[in-house]
């Protein structure tokens, strides 16, 4: 498979979307071909959160879904984001100028909330998507590290599990953290019965 290249060298987003649509194992970083390297326990993670958050839509009767493969279309030129779980507005979707044709977002306002869960290419979960996912206006950003592989920075020195939730606030992403027994605080989902060490558990 041979991918075109921008004069950089690098691959065109159109490019990306023509040979990887379809490839949940790659997701595309300002020209560069990024590896997710999922592994099963990762999987598992990803797949209790779609199911508690899939729950809550429908107990909440929402015209929101969490579709089975999506991309996101960050505002830089050359980039295409592949969230592990996204929460989409059915009733947005009429403004996306290409959802029609593919499944790619991007309208910060299309998406009700957006959940990665850390592998070890984890600088790119709390440090890139966090300043894209805020200039895109997504509303509220989960990030599942469930081995506590995120650096100190992030997530302290004790490098243990943790959930960090990112609520929009005037533009502006505040993060609060969760470990163990605490129970999560969704702002868009604010009677989830879901605990951090629930999640944490499904990756064991």
């Amino acid at each position: 498979m041979i991918l075109a290249t921008t004069n950089t060298g690098s691959i065109s987003f159109e490019a990306f979307i023509a040979s990887y649509l379809d490839d949940v194992r790659y997701e595309l970083i300002d020209g560069e071909l990024i590896d997710l390297e999922p592994t099963g326990l990762h999987e598992q993670v990803a797949g209790l959160i779609n199911r508690k958050l899939n729950v809550a839509i429908e107990l909440l009767d929402l015209p929101w879904f969490i579709p089975m493969k999506c991309l996101i279309k960050p505002l830089g030129l050359n980039s295409a984001f592949r969230p592990d779980v996204v929460i989409l507005d059915q009733t947005a979707l009429v403004n996306e100028p290409l959802w029609q044709t593919e499944p790619v977002i991007t309208l910060g306002n299309s998406v009700k909330l957006v959940v990665e869960v850390v592998s070890t290419n984890w600088q790119n979960d709390y440090a890139r998507k966090v300043e894209d996912y805020e200039a895109l206006g997504i509303g509220e950003y989960w990030i599942a590290d469930y081995l506590g592989l995120g650096g100190k920075r992030y997530i302290g020195s004790s490098k243990e599990p943790v959930m960090t939730i990112y609520q929009l606030v005037d533009g502006v992403y505040q993060g609060t953290q969760f470990r163990g027994e605490e129970q999560i605080i969704s702002p868009t989902f604010p009677n989830l019965n879901l605990t951090a060490e629930q999640i944490f558990a499904a990756g064991r």
